[in-house]
Parts: structure tokens; C-alpha cells; sequence
């Protein structure tokens, strides 16, 4: 029998976390050998002997967590918010001094929800007009969520290859920003409401036609097979991988 991958959680108090220690645990080529809170010092990663971390913690903390991590040669499974071009940058100067170690960055864990993204940004050539909105419950700190942000940028990229011209729009005044976040041209409308979990629509239109793409998650429960195939393939993977697609076979 192989050996058990040794796996750590941070953040494992919150709903995700609580989520993902009983999916790591629950796996039966995994050992859960550490489930940390806030205020819980990292060397208990170096006593467990963790192969691999799962950080589901807060933006203001994730960075020093995958810091401390990839300098003690521990894979890093990321579903934190947070990370912007310049941090994204700063991460992948530190892996080139750490060759061996691998970090995955997933705005969205839940399989529905990345196969949406690409499916996505693989029509968007197609149609005149894209918007996004995503919805989410009112506990989530930050707007637009990182999958909308993650969504719009695959989006914007597949139409600038394309030569696709901007979505038509008269609007002239918009004081209340009622169109919406623009990201890299596309907009972006977020919704925070009691009841829901994680939600987005890809609005796609043209002339006499209009394609919905949609993906819902109503549980904690959705994001753990994204998360278990995360601690399974990262430390096959050096580098940094941004976005759960990077592991599946998406090709073609």
C-alpha cells in the first residue's frame, strides 16, 4: 500500500475548512495530521510532517501561510482570495528558488463551476455582448468573487485573440455604477443574499439569440472534490498553477 499524503488545513474552523478536514479525513490516501485556526502557529505544519496544506483562511494571512510553506518545501492547495498580479509575482519568484514545490491557486474548487469558466471563455468569441453575474451569500467579504474575476479575465483574453470588438453599449451616464464592475472590459454584477451559497451566470448575446451558461453550488459539500483533487495532483505539479483547470484534461 503507498504511503498516506499527510495533509493540513488552514482556516479549519470556517465552513470550507470544516468542510475539507472531513473530506481529508475521509479519504482513504490521505492522513489529516493538522487542522489549524487563526491564531495557531505555523511550525505545527513542520511537527505534523505535512506533505501538503489546504489554506482556507483570509486574504490578509493567505500570502504569509504559502510564504512559509513553500520555503519548508510543503505543496500549497490555495481557496483563499487575495491574490492580485503583484502577489501572483512575488509567489512565483520565491517557487523558481524552490523547484520541487508546488502550489495551486483555485478561485473555485467545485469541478461544475471550472468546466462553466472554460466553456465559457470558449464562446465568448462568438457573441457580441458578454456579462457575468454572480451571486453569493452575505457573509462573503470580498466582491466581485474571485471566480467572476477569474471568469471575465479567461473571457476578455479568448475575444482579444479573436479580435473580437467591444460589446456594444450606449450608456453615457452611470453615477451609481449600476453597470456593474468592469473587468478587463466585460462587466461584472454581484449579488449578496441570505440564502445562497456560490452562483454565476455568464450572460452571452447577439443578435436574436442569447446563451446562459450557469453553475450553482448549494453546499460546502460541491467544493470538496475539487479540493481533494487538488491535494492529490499538486505535488506532481511544481510551480504555480492558477485555477483548478490546469489539472484536468480540458484539451481539445
Amino acid at each position: 500500500m503507498s504511503e498516506l499524503l499527510k495533509v493540513a488545513v488552514l482556516g479549519a474552523k470556517g465552513r470550507m475548512g470544516t468542510a475539507a478536514v472531513a473530506a481529508i479525513d475521509g479519504a482513504a490516501d490521505m492522513e489529516l495530521v493538522a487542522a489549524l485556526g487563526r491564531n495557531d502557529s505555523l511550525d505545527v505544519l513542520l511537527d505534523a510532517g505535512a506533505d501538503v496544506i489546504v489554506d482556507l483562511t483570509v486574504p490578509d494571512s493567505t500570502e504569509a501561510n504559502i510564504r512559509f510553506a513553500v520555503e519548508h518545501g510543503i505543496h500549497a492547495v490555495v481557496g483563499t482570495t487575495g491574490w492580485n498580479a503583484e502577489r501572483l509575482a512575488s509567489l512565483e519568484a520565491l517557487l523558481a528558488a524552490h523547484p520541487d514545490t508546488g502550489v495551486l491557486i483555485a478561485p473555485n474548487f467545485a469541478l461544475g463551476s471550472v468546466l462553466a469558466t472554460r466553456f465559457a471563455a470558449q464562446a465568448a468569441k462568438y457573441f457580441e455582448s458578454v456579462e457575468i453575474i454572480e451571486l453569493h451569500h452575505p457573509r462573503k467579504v470580498d466582491a466581485p468573487s474571485g471566480t467572476a474575476l477569474r471568469t471575465a479575465q479567461l473571457i476578455a483574453a479568448a475575444r482579444a485573440e479573436a479580435g473580437v470588438a467591444d460589446a456594444p453599449d450606449a450608456t453615457e451616464t452611470d453615477p451609481d455604477g449600476a453597470r456593474g464592475a468592469s473587468i478587463e472590459g466585460i462587466p461584472v454584477h454581484s449579488v449578496r443574499l441570505a440564502g445562497l451559497v456560490a452562483h454565476q451566470e455568464v450572460l452571452l448575446g447577439s443578435a436574436g439569440e442569447q446563451l446562459t451558461i450557469r453553475h450553482d453550488s448549494f453546499n460546502h459539500a460541491s467544493f470538496m472534490p475539487g479540493v481533494l483533487l487538488g491535494v492529490r495532483t499538486v505535488g506532481t505539479r511544481p510551480g504555480l498553477t492558477v485555477g483548478l483547470d490546469g489539472y484536468l484534461d480540458l484539451e481539445g
